[in-house]
């Protein structure tokens, strides 16, 4: 496949466009009932060539399923809907299967991803050939890794060491898109800085990088955007700037409440808890904690508009 450089026929576009996915897991109840959980829906994104994109909320509001859905690696009872396009291709399960671990590859947020069988040096090469043992010793290097890491099996590796080996096969791999689900749990402060250096450079060379993570401080210093999810939606795309700048600059009040939520935002709480999939409240998801919402709130699901040159999904923003 071609590799992209930011245009695609003299146009801007984005190499990853989702549009209302909804994930959704057939199940059964204790009386042998089927039933389906919806747990992602109506989530739009888009990644473009060239930027980093971080994935900000609380566990469970959908960040790892949409990694999952994007490589086509849900489990089967899953029920997939909506339109997910790379570099304008409908991802069909044909093309997931061709572009995984080649195209597309993925940062997964478990250690246990590891081959236990294989050394980490071949783990890092994927499937490139030939091995890529400059670029290998390179990156090694920069994360920190000892020298004999390359020989060493899963099993002899700390949790650091592993999460850095898993870091460095999907910068050692050519691929057009890179989601990385919490790449840096267990790495130190410099470890973990000078992975996302090689992330930033590899969305500088074109590439197209999705970033789920927990740590936003780090997301504000490398990515471009952030996508805010809330109970399997995203409620706000803004610019990294926009996060730095603070609750002025944002447009949702989930976004605002995540921000003075930071420890050096004050460590602000809001009262409430993020919804259980299995038992949303009709309208906006975030009605029943949001001190501006009004009936219209509570009956309506509110769409996503731009606004100020983001995306917000909410009636009264301004």
């Amino acid at each position: 496949m071609e590799k992209m450089t930011g245009k695609r026929q003299g146009h801007d576009f984005s190499l990853l466009e989702i549009c209302d996915l909804s994930v959704s897991f057939r199940m059964y109840d204790s009386a042998l009932g089927q039933r389906d959980l919806q747990v992602i829906s109506n989530l739009s994104i888009k990644v473009d060539a060239g930027e980093i994109l971080a994935i900000a909320g609380s566990s469970g509001s959908g960040k790892s399923l949409l990694a999952s859905a994007i490589l086509g690696i849900l489990p089967e009872n899953a029920i997939v809907a909506g339109d997910v396009r790379y570099n304008g291709q409908k991802l069909i399960p044909e093309l997931q299967e061709k572009l995984r671990g080649k195209e597309m590859a993925l940062v997964p947020q478990s250690v246990a991803y590891l081959d236990p069988l294989m050394r980490a040096g071949a783990q890092a090469d994927g499937h490139q050939k030939p091995r890529p043992t400059a670029r290998r010793k390179e990156i090694f290097g920069r994360l920190g890794l000892p020298e004999n890491a390359e020989s060493l099996y899963p099993f002899q590796l700390s949790g650091g060491m592993a999460r850095r080996v898993l870091v460095s096969t999907a910068l050692i791999a050519d691929a057009g898109l890179i989601i990385a689900d919490e790449p840096t749990p267990g790495m130190s402060l410099d470890q973990a800085l000078e992975a996302l250096k090689l992330f930033r450079e590899m969305a500088d060379d074109g590439k197209a990088v999705i970033l789920i993570t927990h740590d936003i401080d780090l997301a504000f210093a490398f990515a471009d955007k952030i996508a805010v999810f809330y109970a399997g939606t995203t409620v706000e795309t803004a610019s990294a700037l926009e996060f730095r700048t603070g609750p002025e600059a944002l447009r949702h009040p989930y976004s605002k409440a995540l921000w003075r939520a930071l420890p050096q935002n004050g460590f602000e709480p809001i009262a409430g808890f993020q919804p259980y999939a299995g038992n949303l409240p009709k309208g906006c998801l975030f009605a029943p904690r949001c001190s501006c919402k009004s009936s219209q709130c509570e009956q309506e699901a509110p769409p996503v508009r731009e606004l100020r040159g983001g995306e917000v999904r909410c009636f009264y923003a301004t």
